[in-house]
């Protein structure tokens, strides 16, 4: 039975390597519900955050896949329990439609929205959660008028620590090595 994933993975910032590893997803026709690229806490790594719908078995040997990429450190997958995520939204919505509303304050505060910009013609409201969040103050402000919408890739931080703090160590550890062993050459 397919469930959401969230696949982190962790690399080397090398030009090319985000479309290798999302080639590796699409060449077995899985549809990738969310792509997030960031640097990660340590110097010289980044971090690619995927959400996909698989099962138990495809998603061990996806992982195991994208781990046999040049420049990939390190993959791990996590149900959604076993992270703490969000998402960001902003909307543009025409300013005289969004103040002929005598509710839109409620609204906003409803949703835990902020708005981020009011020109003449348009307002940016900003909505952090997760994509049910962001949807439902999407559906209530289509009933206002919008004119765009866009949302960010999931971020993720993992609830077990030791597993991901305890392989970043030992990766930063092999690298000091390898420095260390190349200037005495």
């Amino acid at each position: 039975m397919e469930k959401e994933f969230t696949i982190t993975v962790f690399t080397e910032n090398k030009l090319g390597l985000l479309q290798r590893v999302v080639a590796i997803i699409t060449k077995r026709h899985i549809n990738i519900e969310s792509i997030a690229a960031s640097e990660s806490s340590m110097k010289g790594i980044h971090r690619f955050t995927l959400v996909l719908n698989l099962t138990d078995e495809q998603v061990r040997k996806l992982t195991l896949q994208i781990e046999k990429q040049v420049d990939v450190l390190k993959a791990f997958y996590y149900e959604t329990s076993e992270i703490v995520y969000q998402e960001i939204a902003l909307y543009k919505v025409a300013t005289q439609s969004f103040f002929q509303s005598d509710d839109t304050e409620e609204l906003l505060r409803r949703h835990n929205a902020r708005i981020l910009s009011i020109e003449p013609e348009y307002i940016v409201i900003e909505k952090t959660g997760h994509k049910e969040e962001t949807n439902a103050l999407l559906e209530e402000l289509r009933i206002i008028g919008i004119y765009e919408f866009a949302r960010s890739g999931r971020v993720a931080i993992v609830k077990p620590m030791e597993r991901l703090n305890n392989h970043l160590k030992s990766v930063d550890k092999k690298r000091n090595h390898k420095k260390l062993e190349s200037n005495n050459i």
